[in-house]
């Protein structure tokens, strides 16, 4: 009893003087105007808001709360962008305080401390990968060199699914186009870890991401060493292609050894270089094979856009030979297709950085160390900005340029369509990645017809999945025809 006297003593005079300290002590500090948002929870913040699809949640939150929100995510305060005009002023006219990107646990332990180029801290380490990016990596010169290798997938591709179409078996589209490894990784990036988000838990594995993490990690980390291995073997018996042309390990390890390289190069930083999620290897692999499988579906759906897609190919290709990336440029509804799929399905749904200091966005305060999600999703289907936008209609893309639609712009200038982001940050691999797509999608189109066999009804289920690449939620199973008659020889 006398314990209990005691304790609530101490409880009153607590009480008591934060009372007293609220009431007599100066304002020092004005009031912050921070955008509306829903009532946040204790502990949890705003998470149980979330669905297993966030831009989809964050979509119909920003219908309520207008086009600048301001969340929790646990203890980590967040705006949540959805308006091409904001996203301007976050990704244009402030771009110089959200260059920077958060330090996520999943993604960051994946890519090896963030030592990919996608999430590596703004500074001389980005500044010198994002030159070896534009100059050795991307450049035209270096895509052009390997032009014969992406020509030679492309046609392992057909090749297999012309074995199926003649055994009259269904293919998965996605697992054709992605490899196993690469999706698992891009599906735990994609996952919100609770455990960093809620500052008194960042020690322990609430949803046992750890085991799956480590384990994708090592079969990745496995299987580069072993590549890294036989690149030096194979430099050491100067056993390059006659050509000369460089593989990306090949120029990355050119850096590694060396010693009087700008900046010096780890082995970690190689493979995480390499890896990066949404970097060389995700961007290069599992968005594009993404991207692909969606048009391909929206495709199957719209029967009279595949119809259209056909006739171009037919009167620009013919029937005789297979399309090819030179030829993308005479196909301008091939690209609009393309450009339809990533404002209805962008691959990287959210565009997501940090501030650094406090700034002003739309009147509002924005304080230093929030982090920025740009709902892209949320953008493509802003009603203000697009004619029916839940429609898929490539036919918008092929307006004339000079009738000043901003939103034919897929390289995020203009800010309707941010399917590479923009500004510094910006996807460098843009131009591969919609030539890849482009052609991909293209060849597909012109050599098969494609029967889907489930449902009864011959309609593709379009649901989203989780992932930080939008995946799709069911698989793309389609058995393959050919309708080219002889089959053109590859």
């Amino acid at each position: 009893m006398a314990d209990f006297q005691y304790y609530s003593i101490l409880l009153l005079i607590w009480l008591a003087s934060m009372i007293l300290v609220r009431t007599f002590l100066p304002k020092t500090k004005t009031k912050v105007r921070l955008p509306p948002g829903p009532r946040a929870l204790p502990i949890i913040g705003h998470l149980h808001l979330l669905s297993r699809i966030p831009h989809q949640a964050l979509y119909k939150l920003s219908n309520k709360y207008g086009p600048l929100m301001y969340l929790f995510f646990g203890s980590k305060p967040c705006v949540i962008v959805s308006s091409p005009e904001i996203a301007k002023e976050c990704l244009k006219t402030h771009e110089t305080n959200f260059l920077n990107r958060p330090k996520m646990a999943n993604i960051d332990y994946l890519t090896y401390g963030s030592a990919d180029f996608t999430l590596a801290p703004y500074g001389p380490y980005w500044k010198f990968i994002k030159k070896l990016c534009m100059t050795e990596l991307l450049g035209g010169r270096t895509l052009e060199q390997h032009l014969p290798v992406r020509s030679e997938e492309i046609k392992q591709f057909l090749q297999l699914l012309h074995k199926k179409a003649k055994a009259n078996e269904e293919v998965d589209v996605g697992i054709e186009l992605i490899r196993k490894l690469v999706e698992e990784m891009c599906e735990l990036a994609g996952k919100g870890n609770v455990s960093e988000m809620i500052w008194f838990c960042k020690n322990l594995d609430l949803q046992g991401f750890g085991k799956r993490l480590k384990d994708v990690r090592d079969r990745y980390d496995t299987m580069m060493e072993k590549i890294m291995k036989e690149h030096k073997e194979a430099r050491k018996k100067k056993e390059l292609k006659d050509d000369g042309i460089k593989d990306v390990l090949d120029i990355l390890l050119d850096i590694y050894e060396d010693e009087n390289s700008e900046i010096k190069m780890t082995r970690e930083n190689i493979k995480g270089f390499i890896m990066g999620i949404r970097n060389m290897f995700g961007a290069g692999t599992d968005t594009s094979a993404v991207t692909t499988e969606w048009a391909l579906a929206e495709l199957i759906n719209h029967p009279n856009v595949m119809a259209k897609a056909r006739q171009e190919i037919d009167m620009v290709i013919g029937k005789g030979k297979i399309v090819e990336e030179s030829n993308i440029v005479n196909l301008p509804y091939i690209q609009a297709i393309v450009k339809e799929t990533l404002r209805l399905h962008p691959s990287g749904p959210l565009v997501v950085r940090e501030s650094t200091e406090d700034c002003i966005i739309a009147g509002y305060d924005i304080p230093g160390k929030t982090r920025l999600f740009i709902n892209v999703w949320a953008i493509g289907r802003d009603s203000n900005h697009w004619e029916n936008p839940l429609e898929f209609w490539p036919e918008r893309f092929l307006i004339e340029e000079g009738s000043g639609k901003s939103q034919l712009d897929v390289r995020g200038q203009h800010f309707h369509l941010l399917p590479f982001g923009s500004g510094r940050r910006s996807c460098p691999g843009a131009t591969l990645a919609l030539l890849v797509v482009q052609t991909t999608l293209a060849a597909m189109v012109q050599c098969f017809e494609w029967k889907v066999e489930y449902g009864g009804d011959g309609i593709v289920d379009m649901e989203e999945g989780p992932g930080i690449s939008l995946p799709r939620a069911h698989p793309l199973a389609c058995v393959p025809v050919a309708r080219l008659s002889p089959f053109p020889s590859i």
